[in-house]
């Protein structure tokens, strides 16, 4: 496991999975990047991490279950899953925009994805948190306020 920022790979479709992840491969240095087909695996796989913080590509339907579901499943682990998570559908329909807006999800690829649209998507999502690095290296005072939170058990979700 590494100690980066990895990419969740969850669609049920075995060759998609291989494809994006291949796909991402090819410029993401961040961190591993990590396949599941299956829900109840990519579960018990996030459950257990020792980091709370991922990016997540996530299929809307995911054989009996969707990718909505999935993030209300890890959510008290990832409590910025919506906010890093990718959702794929094969078609952006009404529905599955109001679930994304619902979900607080940002990011919505239409299939078949172009491989540009996927790495603008994971690279705005990475922006985010080397920002967040920049500033606590460069700010000694703005790390000390982040440390005061992590070591009160503020940060990851736990109040």
């Amino acid at each position: 496991m590494s100690e980066g920022l990895d990419v969740i790979i969850v669609d049920d479709n075995k060759n998609l999975c291989a494809v994006i992840a291949e796909t991402i491969k090819r410029f993401y240095v961040w961190g591993d990047v990590i396949t599941f087909t299956k829900v109840d695996e990519a579960v018990a796989y996030c459950l257990s991490r020792e980091a709370s913080v991922a990016i997540f590509i996530l299929d809307v339907f995911l054989g009996d279950q969707s990718g909505f579901a999935f993030l209300d499943t890890i959510k008290d682990k990832f409590t910025s899953a919506p906010e890093d998570t990718i959702i794929m559908t094969g078609n952006a329909s009404e529905d599955v925009v109001n679930m994304c807006v619902a979900s607080d999800v940002a990011h919505l690829l239409e299939k078949p994805i172009k491989p540009y649209e996927l790495q603008l998507s994971v690279r705005a999502i990475v922006a985010k948190y080397m920002k967040f690095a920049r500033k606590v290296l460069h700010d000694p005072d703005f790390a000390s306020l982040v440390a005061k939170f992590a070591s009160a058990g503020i940060a990851g979700g736990k109040a």
